[in-house]
């Protein structure tokens, strides 16, 4: 769904979607004006008409597949981490999944869990498509350095999956959504928890944040010099 908004305030929405959506806001058709501005996520079809028509009208951001990364403890189960994973791979084949943690044993537990739960899926094709080509359990040293991986990720999703996420939630500094706790899937965010839900992808986390009132909002400089400062 695209909206269109005017610089008066926001008056007419129109409920479309696709490549040729875009390419009709961008500019205008019969039933559809030009606007200045499309936001909203997509496929790769949509993505790749954004960022075709970039400069002929704004637009908020241009997303690539989904990503999540989990950073956790032994505190959560194995076949929860697994089913987190999977959350995201089954989106699309070039999704992003990865388990980060520093005990080598927990991630052959969930290894193990992935290949048990996987023909139970409805989408396990696009799901074991994904995990293959993208997807990764990284055995971090420590703490930190899981910190540090998640940081040079800059995921779109980021859950932290530990017993006190509040401790070290102010080190992450690049991602788009962070999930905190035990009992936080990032399923909730997509479905039910309410917090807008088009975010930075590919590492654009770095530079960018998630679709916001800001992005219907225009600044313009004041500049006034009296004639004294002039001369």
């Amino acid at each position: 769904m695209l909206a269109a908004a005017q610089i008066a305030g926001m008056d007419r929405v129109f409920a479309i979607g696709g490549a040729q959506a875009v390419a009709a806001l961008a500019y205008g058709i019969a039933t559809i004006p030009p606007v200045e501005k499309i936001v909203g996520p997509g496929n790769l079809y949509v993505a790749t008409a954004k960022r075709a028509f970039f400069g002929q009208v704004g637009t908020d951001m241009v997303s690539d597949p989904s990503e999540i990364l989990v950073l956790c403890d032994d505190g959560t189960e194995a076949d929860w981490i697994a089913m987190d994973l999977f959350s995201q791979a089954e989106h699309d084949q070039d999704a992003q999944s990865i388990l980060v943690f520093w005990d080598g044993a927990f991630l052959e537990r969930v290894a193990a869990s992935i290949a048990r739960l996987l023909p139970t899926m409805e989408r396990r094709g696009i799901i074991a498509a994904a995990l293959r080509g993208r997807g990764a359990l990284i055995q971090a040293r420590d703490l930190d350095d899981a910190i540090a991986v998640a940081n040079r990720v800059a995921q779109e999703h980021l859950e932290l999956s530990i017993a006190d996420p509040r401790a070290i939630v102010a080190r992450i500094r690049h991602t788009g959504a962070i999930f905190m706790g035990h009992y936080t899937a990032e399923a909730l965010g997509d479905y039910c928890a309410g917090p807008n839900h088009v975010l930075p992808t590919s590492r654009t986390a770095r530079f960018s944040s998630l679709l916001g009132v800001y992005d219907f909002q225009k600044r313009s400089s004041l500049i006034m010099a009296s004639q004294s400062g002039a001369a």
